[in-house]
């Protein structure tokens, strides 16, 4: 048997609450409520079990994690214990003092992500007109002396507008710019036909991201997140089933990625039952589908198969309702006819390269009311 790997990054995702309503958010469709937040002594002990675990970099996310107001205590553990830290964030709620704060109590990096180059795109896909916070949010990022990295999500509203949005992260002053191609699980998934683009307007894409990457050589560095349903082989799912990484979410509980509470046949572990040493090496969840002795043909007898790993389990789950099947982005997969069909619709004649759909139409992020106790 193969040792248990260890993981090097934790995902600690704060909270769910945020100013924003992105229609592709990759937070489960069932928001946890505040009053199910792990607690300051929680995190602090999580963050210890992390270190012991071999984990050295932390990521603070949400929802917006700036809602927290003890944030600034968590980033001090982490760097009292030798991790690196990197605040994940709308910029909706970042003032000088709190970038200050961070900044003392051991933040190492921001992301900033914005969703378009103009107030509209962000109320369309997030239904906030914020964008002028975003841009005061990137001038405290880099007052404050931290590295500005940022993050858009790509897609069919706002692929043909990548020039101009490239063109507002140089202007800003972001070193790093990520960008990311929807994946579609929860929001994305339920506005999949709205968002796919097509391949005409994703090669399109490419070959503006191809240029400006070129242009821009070191001045500022630009990664491509690729849509893997125009892939013929589906994306490695996080380097493989808890192999690299794990996620704590607002209510503790763990998974080996951000988006694994969807698969809801499985049974996910809670911090405030185990510790996290004994989830990843010891919990049904993270052994299910680490290695490849779980797979069924045709990934057991697939020479990829240590490559991509069957492609994503979440994935897998989200299309067939079965986390253990082939992911139907392989050109392999008996399912692959259920991507086949969603490009089909992306491509179809009729719809459109951009401009505003009919908003009746999107589904927005939208916290149910929070629970009184």
């Amino acid at each position: 048997m193969n040792p248990v790997p260890q993981p090097f990054g934790l995902l600690a995702e704060v909270t769910h609450q945020c100013p924003l309503h992105c229609v592709y958010c990759s937070n489960p469709l069932a928001l946890r409520d505040r009053d199910d937040e792990l607690t300051t002594g929680d995190w602090l002990r999580v963050i210890g079990e992390a270190a012991a675990l071999g984990v050295v970099q932390v990521h603070f996310s949400g929802g917006e994690p700036l809602v927290r107001g003890d944030l600034e205590t968590l980033v001090a553990e982490c760097r009292r214990r030798g991790l690196y830290t990197n605040l994940i964030t709308s910029g909706l709620g970042l003032t000088e003092s709190r970038a200050r704060s961070l900044v003392a109590a051991g933040l190492n990096s921001a992301q900033l992500s914005i969703q378009g180059d103009a107030a509209e795109s962000t109320d369309l896909v997030a239904a906030s007109r914020r964008f002028d916070k975003k841009e005061e949010a990137a001038r405290i990022i880099r007052e404050s002396g931290l590295p500005l990295n940022m993050n858009v999500v790509l897609h069919r509203l706002n692929l043909s507008r990548l020039d101009a949005i490239i063109d507002v992260c140089v202007a800003w002053g972001a070193e790093r710019l990520e960008l990311a191609n929807t994946q579609y699980y929860g929001w994305a998934l339920r506005n999949r036909d709205l968002l796919m683009p097509s391949r005409a307007q994703l090669d399109e894409a490419v070959g503006v991201y191809e240029r400006r990457k070129a242009e821009l050589g070191e001045h500022m560095e630009l990664l491509w997140i690729l849509p893997d349903y125009y892939e013929r082989y589906p994306k490695p799912c996080m380097g493989g089933w808890a192999q690299t990484a794990l996620t704590v979410a607002p209510d503790g509980m763990v998974y080996p990625c951000p988006v694994a509470a969807e698969i809801t046949t499985m049974e996910f572990v809670s911090v405030r039952d185990h510790d996290l040493e004994w989830i990843w090496s010891k919990s049904e969840a993270f052994e299910a589908f680490r290695g490849t002795e779980w797979m069924a043909d045709p990934c057991r007898s697939c020479p990829r198969k240590e490559t991509d790993f069957g492609g994503c389990r979440c994935q897998a789950f989200a299309l067939t309702g079965d986390p253990a099947r082939t992911d139907p982005v392989c050109v392999h997969s008996p399912d692959h006819h259920l991507i086949q069909d969603a490009l089909a619709r992306a491509n179809r004649a009729d719809v459109g390269e951009g401009g505003e759909p009919d908003r009746e139409k999107l589904v927005y992020r939208r916290p149910r009311a929070p629970v009184r106790r």
